[in-house]
């Protein structure tokens, strides 16, 4: 297009030639180059605001793709923090389950050893008792004829069986459990006439139901009362029979037997305790 337009300038320069006199021919010439002169400079500075503008729209474009990498690294870094606080709730709920856990445990345990103590003051308490009677029959006997020498040999034979039966009790205060078991079960063997047999085999049902052995625990409670029905301790093993149905999660059967013993000795403190576990148990 460019060669067109001079082409069509030197053929209108060359048309006037004739009619035209040198000085306006100098004219056109000038006004000529003033207009190649702006042509040039109105290109120049249209090539220079097109490249601006691609400059410009690359640094947009740059901007853009730099935006969109902030926004998914903000969206990988929510979603991490989601993650993170959603583990951290489920370990701290876990954590929170775990700690009432143990001290459901551990509170069970303390009640446990708590009707032990008390068991076993109990138990203290008789021992004395019966130690005194037995004592009160001995200088008796000393001071009587000889006839009576084969009351003595009893009472002897009640001495022995009564250390062994302390030696025994000593062990399941100091919770060496399984040796424990092994002595009361000795004494029922050496001594099954006793009158620490039944809370002997007691205190063997204990020793299993302390080491969680449940179905062993029930079956040594079981023979407290089937051996023993008239003693002291078959209230106390009603109970912890039930206690250990419960923990097997045999409910029927732990209702059944905390009911009988509420009908069976309805004033007994063991009862109360029996009306107590029932509620946690449920119909």
């Amino acid at each position: 297009m460019k060669s067109l337009y001079a082409f069509f300038v030197a053929f209108a320069a060359v048309a006037l030639s004739a009619c035209v006199t040198p000085q306006q021919l100098d004219l056109i010439e000038k006004e000529q180059r003033n207009l190649r002169s702006q042509t040039s400079t109105s290109r120049s500075d249209l090539d220079g605001i097109g490249a601006s503008l691609a400059d410009t729209r690359a640094n947009v474009e740059q901007t853009q793709r730099d935006v969109n990498a902030l926004k998914e690294k903000v969206e990988e870094v929510r979603y991490q923090l989601d993650r993170q606080l959603a583990r951290t709730t489920r370990e701290g709920d876990q954590r929170i389950k775990d700690l009432e856990a143990r001290l459901a445990k551990v509170s069970e345990e303390l009640k446990t050893q708590g009707d032990l103590l008390k068991a076993r003051e109990q138990e203290l308490r008789g021992l004395r008792e019966a130690m005194q009677a037995k004592a009160a029959e001995k200088e008796a006997a000393s001071a009587g004829s000889a006839a009576e020498a084969p009351r003595e040999k009893i009472t002897g034979e009640s001495e022995a069986g009564k250390r062994d039966y302390e030696e025994a009790l000593k062990l399941l205060d100091r919770k060496e459990y399984r040796v424990a078991i092994l002595r009361f079960k000795d004494f029922l063997k050496k001594y099954p006439n006793s009158g620490f047999a039944d809370n002997a085999q007691y205190w063997l049902g204990e020793c299993h139901y302390a080491l969680r052995e449940f179905d062993q625990a029930i079956l040594e409670f079981d023979a407290v009362r089937r051996k023993y029905p008239n003693g002291d301790k078959v209230p106390a093993a009603l109970l912890k029979q039930g206690f250990a149905f419960a923990e097997l999660g045999d409910k029927v059967d732990a209702r059944l037997i905390l009911q009988e013993l509420i009908d069976r000795y309805p004033q007994s403190e063991e009862a109360a305790k029996a009306k107590q576990k029932l509620k946690t148990l449920g119909s």
